[in-house]
């Protein structure tokens, strides 16, 4: 899986089975959308055709008439069970054959046989859309090391080695007399050597600096700043802000486009979108089928492609559909290849709670997120920054998550003349003071700066931090602030358990344990499921009395 090599074009490999189906997907579209005369190929086992990828991949691409060639390596065996017992319709091709996508059988152990590439190869140059070959083959040996391979008797892998490949093409060229037994033990020697000399040059190759270990997990390179963009003047909504952060990208580089589920027709589930797919088109505003996982994905692919795709996710519940290619594919792709490929990928989605949505459309996961190596996690609850963070993230080289809170969309306010690009690493102290911190993010900081107007109105001078990035934590604003105030309460909308609060809590306690005078507190929601009526999800949340009462009994220790 840590192979790669992008001088030959070569995207890597996946242990998770189906998880390379979308990024073959964002690789064709990134190529039909820069107009090169590009395929992508993506190769995978019939295992693959189980899971919602390889279904939500086929679409998509048949959809988007994208160039794509999926070669299914059917050997019977996704691990250790056949494949008749575990599909009940075990014709692969057949499933890419609904979703209108031409598709053929072929005898993947017969070298001649697989001219059929060149035909698929011809169809999809010629605009037709994607292509699917099903290679019925084999593996002779164990799945792993660790494999008995009780599941079949060694009758069954004899009986398939005399249908090897190798020895079948060898035979044929014989018989046709297209080669002599001298020139392909000519050959044969050829190999032998060049793998022996690989294997040498392996073995005597150094193991790896241990001080490397910290190498690839994010881009070293200097991110550009974008220039200063003409803001609208005047107030505007949050929801605006959005938008109009939005436009300002899509006019600055060609290379932006937009994708997710009704974004383009519909405006957009919270209306950040409304008018986009007029201003810039359907190749650029993209309307996806409910398929968070395809589509981000997709999104990955085409960011490795040299696109700068943003994806939004309809509300964060829905990412946790796409949480395979969020942290085995995003985070991991520029360590897993060596720094050869990076995801400059933005993906935003509405989070939070406050607007009776229920238990299932109301959680905070971003600390879930902010837990992950290789991803930047935001969460803007200003104008000016939900304006300026997409600018900036676009320009970052490695994937970007934006958390936008529902109850911020409809509030008012006004950009700055000056608004544009966001320092993405820094926090900002929204209120100076001197007596208590007050740590927050997201849709918890207005409540946090009304607790903070209370307070002083109490004779409680109160600092607000808003940390505005939760990966990576801006530590030395914190712990500044706390030297100083020697006091600290986090404001946090996340569960307490394992929440980002929890990591804020421990950072102070360890950088900054002799300067407290008081022990470290925090308001998290309540460790339930956010409930349906109003009374009891505000009950299940921050809210601002419980900040004042928090901040307050850190001043009386």
């Amino acid at each position: 899986m840590h192979l790669f090599d992008k001088a030959t074009r070569f995207y890597g490999g996946n242990a998770i089975v189906g998880g390379r189906l979308p990024l073959a997907v964002g690789a064709a579209l990134a190529a039909k959308m820069q107009g090169q005369d590009s395929i992508a190929v993506c190769f995978f086992g019939e295992g693959a055709a189980a899971e919602g990828e390889f279904h939500e991949s086929l679409n998509l691409a048949a959809l988007w008439k994208l160039p794509v060639l999926f070669v299914c390596e059917n050997n019977l065996y996704a691990m250790g069970t056949r494949l008749d017992l575990s599909e009940s319709q075990p014709d692969i091709h057949l499933k890419a054959q609904s979703y209108n996508m031409p598709s053929e059988v072929i005898d993947g152990m017969d070298v001649v046989a697989l001219a059929a590439a060149h035909r698929a190869v011809a169809a999809i140059r010629n605009g037709d859309g994607p292509y699917f070959l099903e290679c019925r083959t084999y593996r002779f040996r164990a799945h792993s090391m660790f494999d008995p391979q009780l599941y079949r008797d060694k009758a069954e892998v004899e009986a398939w080695k005399a249908k090897d490949p190798l020895l079948r093409f060898r035979t044929w060229l014989h018989d046709a007399h297209l080669t002599h037994d001298e020139a392909l033990q000519t050959v044969e020697q050829a190999v032998d050597a060049e793998i022996e000399d690989a294997v040498s040059f392996a073995d005597a190759a150094p193991w790896e600096p241990v001080e490397t270990l910290a190498e690839h997990v994010y881009s070293t390179a200097a991110s550009a700043v974008p220039s200063v963009i003409t803001a609208p003047a005047g107030k505007l909504t949050y929801r605006d802000a959005a938008r109009e952060g939005l436009r300002a990208a899509f006019m600055r580089d060609p290379r932006v486009f937009m994708m997710g589920e009704d974004i383009g027709r519909y405006g957009g589930c919270y209306a950040v979108s409304k008018g986009m797919l007029a201003k810039f088109g359907p190749e650029r505003i993209r309307d996806t089928p409910l398929s968070e996982s395809g589509f981000v994905g997709a999104g990955i692919g085409a960011a490795m492609s040299g696109m700068r795709p943003i994806v939004e996710v309809m509300t964060v519940n829905f990412s946790l559909l796409a949480l395979d290619q969020i942290v085995n594919s995003a985070a991991t792709i520029r360590h897993m290849s060596g720094g050869q490929f990076g995801v400059p990928l933005v993906l935003r989605m509405a989070t939070g709670a406050g607007r009776q949505l229920a238990a299932q459309h109301s959680h905070s996961l971003e600390g879930w997120f902010a837990h992950i190596p290789g991803i930047k996690v935001l969460a803007p609850a200003t104008h000016e920054d939900v304006f300026g963070m997409v600018l900036t993230a676009l320009e970052a080289p490695d994937p970007v998550l934006i958390f936008e809170h529902v109850m911020l969309y409809n509030t008012q306010g006004a950009l700055p003349e000056n608004a544009g690009a966001v320092d993405i690493s820094k926090a900002a102290i929204r209120r100076p003071g001197s007596d208590v911190t007050l740590i927050t993010y997201g849709g918890s900081l207005p409540k946090t700066l009304a607790a903070a107007g209370a307070l002083a109105a109490q004779g409680i001078n109160a600092e607000v931090i808003y940390l505005r990035v939760l990966r990576p934590l801006d530590t030395a604003t914190i712990i500044a602030s706390v030297a100083k105030t020697r006091r600290a309460l986090i404001v946090d909308e996340g569960w307490r358990t394992g929440s980002i609060s929890a990591e804020i809590f421990a950072i102070i306690v360890e950088q900054a344990f002799w300067e407290l005078d008081a022990p470290v507190a925090r308001v998290c929601s309540a460790e339930v499921p956010i409930p349906y009526p109003r009374h009891l999800e505000e009950a299940a949340l921050p809210q601002i009395p419980a900040i004042i009462a928090a901040a307050q009994k850190l001043m009386s220790q």
